[in-house]
């Protein structure tokens, strides 16, 4: 039982922007975990390549979560578990009980799958256990199924690369080498698909440009036809590892063109992309126009009203409470644990013109008192902002949603208004895991 050791809880204050530490605001200690489940972990990831099946080797009490996980997904037939027990590590025979594990999964499935997903945990890293001698045996033992490692490993979250980065790199680690289609580009390490309207894939799709995604794929031959891509377009941070480690083992050209509420940005990106496309310019005055209307009706009907942002919905929130605080919104708390280092630019603007904007951890253990703070008149943005303010008038997406460019911008514009107009759920929304992921809740 945990028992207090320094006196009366203190409910967590907020920090204004001027007086943070960036990208780091708040010290690493006892973490907490909001009921607000909207963003996608490693099993739902997973299941995005078509006809995967995952395997998760880990002890019976961590395998609980991903189990629930496949259980919520309506995908038990895709998803199976090897528990590592006490024996395994006193008897040294951790290799064997993959192998095996996973063999006797393998030859009781109804039907082989093409591939299979090995997440192995932290217990695998520290006894030694020789995974590399476990791949080579399956892949022997089973030349017609391809396998990749993954990971649930809670000791990778504070050096090298991140969980999410690594599970965004395994998306592709099983696509082979192929005849790279000139001309194609594949978007690489979304959750989401990208927005049809979006500022990139309409100018692709108007220049007659193939276009692969991951999340578009239904069979497991399309998805190794996203191989053939002659450009990898990354724009979530996390991903773009991935697209390194692809280019680098298929040939392709990685296209890092970052998500961006900057309208020089969002140039820029448009512009690079042109370079290496035969695709034609979109009308760049008429969309800032546009965007510039949006914001302005948006801000008519919202008036004053404060409003919270979270990092969870978008992942560059500091650039979006510029973007509003420009537009005259009343942007009064934003909700991060940290920031990536593409957000220098819009911190320091902040700092200057806003210096009092309320910085708020997540993670931080005192924030289970974040019902003092809460302002149920808050227009939120994500989940976490929702929750931690009780306020019904949220915007509810997480991971930006696939929007990019400047529709991102119009349609971040039309869903503020009628969150505005329309109180949600939030216990009920909150609550399920993976926004937009098929789920029986």
């Amino acid at each position: 039982m945990l028992r207090k050791v320094n006196g009366q809880d203190v409910a967590i204050e907020p920090i204004p922007i001027k007086e943070i530490s960036f990208p780091s605001p708040f010290a690493a200690g006892l973490e907490f975990s909001s009921p607000a489940r909207g963003t996608w972990n490693i099993a739902h990831q997973g299941m995005l390549i078509p006809e995967a099946h995952e395997i998760f080797v880990c002890a019976a009490s961590c395998l609980r979560g991903v189990v629930l996980t496949a259980y919520e997904m309506k995908a038990q037939d895709r998803f199976s578990t090897v528990a590592v027990e006490e024996s395994n590590l006193i008897e040294g025979n951790m290799e064997d009980l993959i192998i095996e594990g996973v063999s006797h999964i393998i030859d009781t499935l109804p039907e082989k799958p093409p591939c299979v997903l090995v997440y192995t945990s932290c217990v695998h890293h520290f006894c030694g256990c020789d995974l590399e001698m476990v791949y080579r045996e399956l892949s022997s033992r089973y030349p017609d199924i391809d396998f990749t490692d993954c990971y649930m490993n809670p000791i990778m979250r504070k050096s090298g690369r991140t969980p999410d980065q690594i599970m965004r790199s395994r998306f592709y680690s099983l696509l082979k080498p192929a005849t790279i289609q000139k001309g194609s580009v594949a978007f690489i390490g979304n959750d989401f698909s990208m927005e049809k309207e979006s500022t990139l894939y309409k100018a692709l799709n108007q220049a007659g440009i193939r276009i692969f995604e991951l999340t578009e794929c239904k069979t497991y031959a399309e998805y190794q036809e996203m191989a053939q891509a002659e450009y990898y377009i990354v724009d979530y941070p996390s991903a773009k590892v991935g697209g390194e480690d692809l280019s680098e083992r298929l040939g392709g050209t990685l296209l890092y063109l970052p998500f961006t509420f900057t309208y020089s940005e969002i140039r820029k990106n448009v512009e690079l992309l042109a370079k290496k496309l035969p695709i034609a310019f979109p009308d760049f005055e008429a969309e800032e126009a546009a965007c510039e209307a949006a914001l302005k009706h948006a801000k008519e009907l919202i008036k004053d009203t404060p409003i919270a942002i979270d990092y969870t919905a978008f992942t560059r929130p500091l650039g979006l409470a510029r973007l509003l605080l420009e537009h005259g919104f009343n942007v009064k708390r934003v909700y991060a644990d940290a920031f990536i280092g593409e957000e220098k630019e819009d911190y320091e603007a902040l700092c200057k013109t806003h210096p009092d904007l309320e910085i708020w951890p997540t993670l931080s253990a005192q924030m289970r008192f974040a019902a003092d703070h809460q302002r149920s008149d808050y227009l939120c943005i994500g989940q976490k902002a929702a929750h931690f303010n009780g306020a019904p008038h949220f915007v509810d997406l997480v991971e930006n949603a696939g929007f990019y460019g400047y529709q991102a911008i119009l349609d971040l514009c039309s869903l503020m208004e009628d969150a505005f107009l329309h109180e949600k759920d939030i216990r009920t929304l909150i609550s399920r895991k993976a926004w937009r992921c098929e789920s029986c809740i």
